[in-house]
């Protein structure tokens, strides 16, 4: 998460980046695929844009979705680009995606939304943060000219950025050579008078007296709600960090430029005629080589919110800097649980963020600050900056940690809805990947590691099994999938395997997501288990006394279910050896049968979960076979005479090569399914067959080698 994003306490970025994350999803799927119609969603996503803006990622990743090409229809395009409010300014990246997309060709955005994207450039115009940006595309700008259905806007956001520089012979000449082709069209002799103004003595003649366009503002009302929001976020950021400090030079006016109120300024009183104050630097080099000499000031809170002496402090470690800050923490601690801190708690929580982003270190005396603040916190207001924060900590003894930081914070936190559970969730998962990263670092084995982190993730399980009740949608599958993507890491990642313990996820969550309505969903979960699998051959080559055969056969039995799934067609098989039948009760699975087998659809219960016949794959298997049919008949072929109607069968197959079909053996199929799936981005299935079934990785070795 970036920092932007950890600001929720007014602006819900949760449901912004849920339903952000929902109309991305569905963009890659065609409308026949989708479960449900995007448009609702198109519609929500466009009033939440409407109330609250944007801020620059999830601004970034609505212009990544209309400019490249997806599924989307071009309502729901047209929509999302009407309802881009930026409620900061606009960085170069998004500027230069919007200039890079315009033009002709199959990858671009159709020529409307060009044209929207256009507009919307010259109605943000005045908060681009850097608008020399623009005019460094001018040429791009000015060569698309030709393109008459974004000619209109083009010429009006060309006005605004053109500057003497700009005005060239045959810029002049090429302006007027399209006027004239055009029948003076005003929108061009607009920018003619514009050019003109800066050159009234080259261009001359009657283009320029033709009717032209006014360039006014395209929509008046958009700008006042643009304004609004703008307003509104600027009023919510008043005393944050607003503007990067300089590194190297103690920081004034508190740390974002106004007093806080809560940290006092970096100031020396005991400084000697051979020492240096921290005033006193002002580069990198007058700190470097001053750093033995550097005396330290008088209120060491100011570490907090000080760049400068949190380098000096980290590469000039001192017990004395620490006990003091610590105990002025503490004292505000109780300050707060009195109710006589006077102190807006948000502003104190941005500064205690910015030192751990900064430092990414979490001090000890955190632990008493938060252990106090926790108690009187009333679990809204700042919970993004107390969730980022609380990321930050460091592997200790779980049972303590949990008694001390998490149990206090889910209990103000959680209040039975799902964006709580979720908020929380993302918490957690922050909190491992940090942790990870940690362990990444190390040399050597670290005391009470792996218990520490299995601790955390059975906790976790928990919460995992609730949200997948709770809230059985895929963007929530998504995000559980998140977390056990790190315990995967965890367990494959070959410095961090010796650190911990191998953590699989429940059983009834594999098979939860197993059984999803969504094919990334299920080819992300085998992904993971494919990792696992690798985390555990390794583990096992070295010693079988760290996982019991009962904990084995458990996540062996993940492996088996899903392939007599997906590949053997034996679905909810419990006879094979390590198999659970998916966990379904057998008095179930007959019942299930006795079913398939009354409506007479040629296959049984046990079929209806692989490739060809799952509700999340089988449209990508036949869509496979489909293209090889294709092929075959661009070669011209005069044998294809009949084309597979679906689902595809071994017996199918037979019968399809004697009647002039397509010819294929059914392992060759199978393989081209994995295949094409791993080219549509879901490449989990085939790892997980790969590694699992001996001769699945032959076959697939035979191929690649002919």
């Amino acid at each position: 998460m970036s920092e932007h994003q950890g600001d929720s306490g007014d602006y819900s970025s949760l449901d912004v980046r849920e339903t952000i994350s929902d109309v991305v999803q569905a963009s890659q799927l065609t409308a026949k695929q989708r479960v449900s119609s995007v448009k609702p969603t198109v519609e929500k996503l466009a009033g939440l844009l409407y109330d609250h803006g944007l801020l620059p990622d999830d601004l970034g990743q609505l212009i990544e979705l209309v400019t490249i090409p997806s599924f989307l229809d071009q309502a729901s395009l047209g929509n999302i680009v009407r309802n881009l409010y930026p409620a900061t300014p606009v960085n170069d990246d998004v500027v230069v995606r919007v200039v890079g997309c315009l033009g002709h060709g199959k990858l671009k955005p159709s020529l409307a939304i060009q044209g929207a994207l256009l507009k919307w450039l010259v109605m943000i115009y005045h908060i681009i943060d850097n608008q020399a940006v623009l005019s460094s595309t001018y040429s791009v700008l000015f060569n698309l000219l030709d393109t008459a259905a974004i000619r209109k806007q083009l010429c009006h956001l060309l006005a605004l950025i053109t500057r003497r520089r700009h005005v060239r012979p045959y810029r002049i000449q090429s302006l007027l050579s399209l006027s004239r082709q055009t029948g003076n069209d005003p929108a061009v002799t607009g920018l003619l008078r514009v050019f003109k103004d800066y050159y009234p003595e080259i261009v001359v003649g009657e283009a320029t007296r033709a009717k032209a366009s006014a360039f006014k503002h395209p929509d008046p009302q958009w700008r006042e709600r643009l304004d609004e929001i703008q307003q509104d976020h600027a009023a919510r950021t008043a005393n944050r960090a607003e503007r990067p400090l300089d590194a190297f030079r103690v920081a004034r006016n508190g740390a974002n430029g106004k007093s806080s109120g809560l940290l006092l300024e970096v100031h020396t009183s005991n400084a000697t005629e051979t020492s240096i104050t921290l005033e006193e630097i002002e580069s990198v080099d007058g700190f470097v080589n001053n750093l033995e000499k550097i005396e330290l000031p008088n209120q060491l809170i100011a570490v907090l919110g000080d760049p400068l002496l949190q380098k000096l402090l980290t590469l000039k470690p001192q017990a004395e800097a620490y006990r003091r800050t610590s105990n002025w923490l503490a004292s505000y601690g109780q300050d707060l649980t009195s109710g006589d801190s006077g102190i807006d708690h948000t502003d104190g929580l941005e500064i205690l963020k910015a030192y751990v982003s900064r430092t990414k270190t979490f001090p000890p005396f955190f632990f008493v600050f938060f252990s106090e603040y926790l108690k009187t916190w009333d679990g809204h207001s700042g919970r993004g900056l107390v969730l980022t924060i609380l990321s930050y900590m460091p592997l200790v003894n779980f049972s303590e940690l949990f008694t001390g930081i998490l149990k206090p914070l889910e209990v103000k936190i959680l209040n039975n809805t799902v964006d709580s559970q979720l908020q929380l969730f993302e918490f957690y998962t922050n909190l491992l990947q940090r942790w990870s990263i940690y362990l990444a670092s190390l040399d050597e084995k670290a005391a009470q590691v792996s218990a520490i982190v299995a601790d955390l993730v059975a906790h976790v399980n928990s919460l995992c099994l609730t949200l997948v009740q709770t809230s059985p949608t895929a963007s929530t599958h998504s995000r559980i999938l998140d977390f056990y993507d790190q315990t995967a890491i965890l367990a494959s990642n070959p410095k961090l395997q010796s650190q911990t313990r191998i953590m699989i996820p429940p059983s009834p969550l594999v098979y939860i997501l197993h059984f999803s309505l969504s094919p990334g969903t299920l080819s992300r979960l085998c992904g993971i288990l494919s990792r696992y699998k690798q985390g555990f051959q390794k583990a096992m080559a070295t010693s079988r006394s760290e996982y019991t055969p009962e904990y084995i056969n458990e996540f062996n039995g993940f492996l088996m279910d899903i392939c007599n799934c997906i590949w053997r067609s034996r679905a909810f098989n419990t006879t094979d050896v390590n198999s659970h039948g998916c966990l379904v009760p057998r008095s179930l699975s007959q019942s299930l049968n006795s079913y398939i087998n009354d409506l007479n659809m040629g296959a049984t219960s046990s079929m209806l979960f692989s490739l060809s016949y799952s509700p999340v794959l089988g449209l990508l298997a036949i869509s496979h076979f489909r293209d090889l049919e294709d092929e075959e008949l661009e070669r011209g072929s005069d044998e294809l005479g009949t084309r597979h109607a679906g689902p595809v069968t071994r017996a199918s197959l037979n019968s399809l090569a004697n009647n002039r079909g397509l010819r294929v053996g059914w392992d060759d199929y199978r393989l081209g399914v994995l295949s094409y799936l791993e080219k549509k981005g879901m490449a989990g299935v085939g790892e997980l067959m790969y590694n699992t079934m001996t001769n699945v990785m032959k076959r697939r070795s035979q191929m690649m080698a002919n």
